[in-house]
């Protein structure tokens, strides 16, 4: 069955296209916080400590369904938040480095009214939960990164590795001008679609909840916000802010960190990701998930859930 295209006519807004229902009947609070300058919408669940939820590309809070639930189940605020550029966000011209996002989601922990929280990040998510714990550790109580390694490390494979490079074809594509953009949003998000069913692992994404993806991209200047951070990314390895991140990268994660990765994600490879713990002066806990791909948390939503939720509630992590 081939996936239905989203309805043509003109591009969807953010309202339509973003603040949705999650399967099972629960009712997520939708609401704009301000934060490091910008408008950030966030989707919240459930009461306890807070757990911030960071997506990745090419996707948007709404990726973070599943856990949601899951944890607002087992007694935690469950909060997923729209990076800058995406979703239902503010779209700047400018401040898509990997510092500033990082401010961006150490200021939603703050605008929520909470002294920390367990930052879980996927993707360019986990790379910004990295970040946000070496800057701001005070703010992170935990950390949780899925299918991505420390900045450091990917920055080394990136360079060193002809695998890894591969891998993230991408990344180097996103690199040309205006060409990028147009095809993300060419044919009403088809690549989108594309990327996601090729990163995923066996059992093939949903058709409903591939066009979710496919309409959120859509959205006005969406496409061009999502691919600044990644220009910056690959831009900047020879730059003096780019060589000042990686030197301010060396310090240490001083919280209790979870590692996760797929074992068949064909965009961040297993070698690249595994080792990261060197950069970890706390307890540091590696999980692969065999069969899974790039997206683990909706490939198989139960036992991601279950790994997340287990360890966050276990007092002695370094077990």
């Amino acid at each position: 069955m081939t996936a239905p295209s989203p309805a043509s006519g003109p591009p969807p807004t953010a309202a339509s296209a973003v603040r949705l229902d999650i399967p099972g009947g629960k009712e997520v609070t939708h609401r704009d916080v301000a934060a490091n300058g910008a408008r950030f919408h966030v989707a919240e669940l459930g009461d306890g400590p807070l757990v911030l939820l960071l997506h990745g590309f090419p996707q948007f809070w709404w990726t973070w369904r599943h856990q949601l639930t899951a944890l607002a189940d087992a007694g935690y605020r469950a909060v997923a938040m729209d990076l800058r550029g995406v979703g239902g966000s503010d779209r700047t011209p400018r401040g898509y480095d990997p510092a500033n996002l990082a401010l961006d989601i150490t200021g939603v922990i703050r605008s929520l009214g909470e002294p920390d929280a367990a930052l879980v990040g996927h993707d360019l998510g986990g790379y910004l939960a990295w970040t946000a714990a070496v800057m701001r550790p005070k703010l992170v109580r935990r950390l949780v990164v899925s299918s991505m390694p420390h900045p450091r490390r990917w920055r080394a494979a990136m360079l060193s590795d002809f695998g890894q490079t591969r891998a993230s074809s991408h990344i180097w594509g996103f690199q040309r001008p205006f060409v990028p953009e147009r095809q993300l949003v060419a044919d009403d998000g088809a690549l989108v679609g594309r990327l996601i069913r090729e990163w995923s692992g066996p059992v093939p994404p949903e058709d409903a909840d591939v066009e979710v993806y496919r309409r959120a991209m859509c959205i006005p200047s969406t496409a061009h916000c999502s691919i600044e951070p990644y220009r910056w990314m690959m831009r900047s390895m020879a730059r003096p802010d780019g060589l000042q991140f990686n030197r301010r990268m060396k310090r240490p994660v001083r919280v209790p960190t979870l590692h996760l990765h797929g074992s068949l994600d064909p965009v961040m490879r297993t070698r690249s990701a595994a080792g990261s713990g060197e950069y970890v002066e706390a307890p540091y806990r590696w999980r692969l998930f065999d069969g899974l791909g790039h997206f683990p948390h909706e490939e198989d939503p139960a036992a991601f859930s279950a790994e997340l939720v287990n360890w966050l509630k276990d007092p002695e992590p370094d077990r």
